[in-house]
């Protein structure tokens, strides 16, 4: 039976993952179910081109847990996980990719997190000292000092979108292409308290990675400017009193 009011939203961007998703939906439950949690997994076909869809729809027939949509066309990770984050009707929302990469065994120290920050971040910063290649991590270092430098933030990981955060926090947000890369930003810059803890990463089983240094780093330059320039003419309004 479906959930009706689950307490977590499992929010999973999708392009072209058909080798990872039958693994990655087993991996979550494996996880979750121990939690004893009302959990739901939605999935965002951003426009695949391979059999994601077609194996999303066989595996959403005979789990009622997971529920999927799928994007007209191509569109991005920041619309099909913006797409995600609608859809979810848990009051606690967390994002990971569809790759197998992120491990859904690191949710409950998300979750031990969240009950002193309204966000918790992941961070891969230590765990891939041990797995990744130097030119992805030397794009990853100098995309993360170039972001920090010119938004003024701390955020050891920015690209890593293994998230957790209340849905109050997404609450007032817009969209906009590319967001996905600021979202820490975006949530402190509503007034909610953000942190970072170490999680796992993995290498890639199947599928090919879509990242690598130009849109770490320059496809995102604009955004980042953008982001800049919000933060410094954005304003708080504190009302003192009121009157009926």
């Amino acid at each position: 039976m479906a959930i009706d009011s689950p307490a977590l939203s499992i929010v999973l961007p999708c392009y072209n993952e058909e080798g990872n998703l039958r693994p990655l939906f087993q991996a979550v439950h494996d996880a979750l179910d121990a939690l004893r949690l009302p959990y739901e997994i939605i999935v965002t076909d951003d426009g695949s081109t391979d059999a994601s869809w077609a194996t999303l729809k066989e595996c959403a027939a005979r789990d009622p847990l997971l529920r999927g949509q799928r994007l007209a066309r191509h569109c991005g990770q920041s619309a099909a996980l913006w797409a995600g984050i609608q859809a979810a009707r848990g009051h606690c929302i967390i994002t990971l990719d569809s790759d197998l990469q992120n491990d859904p065994r690191d949710v409950p120290a998300f979750l031990q997190a969240l009950q002193k920050f309204d966000c918790v971040c992941g961070t891969r910063v230590a765990a891939r000292r041990q797995g990744d290649n130097w030119v992805r991590i030397a794009s990853s270092r100098i995309a993360n000092w170039v972001r920090n430098t010119l938004s003024g933030e701390d955020i050891q990981d920015a690209g890593c979108t293994y998230r957790a955060f209340k849905r109050e926090c997404v609450a007032g947000l817009k969209f906009f292409q590319g967001m996905h890369r600021f979202l820490p930003t975006l949530i402190k810059m509503e007034g909610f308290t953000v942190t970072e803890i170490p999680i796992s990463h993995h290498a890639r089983l199947a599928g090919q990675t879509h990242y690598g240094v130009w849109n770490r780093l320059f496809a995102s330059s604009y955004d980042l400017l953008a982001v800049r320039w919000m933060k410094k003419r954005m304003f708080r309004l504190d009302i003192a009193e009121k009157i009926n």
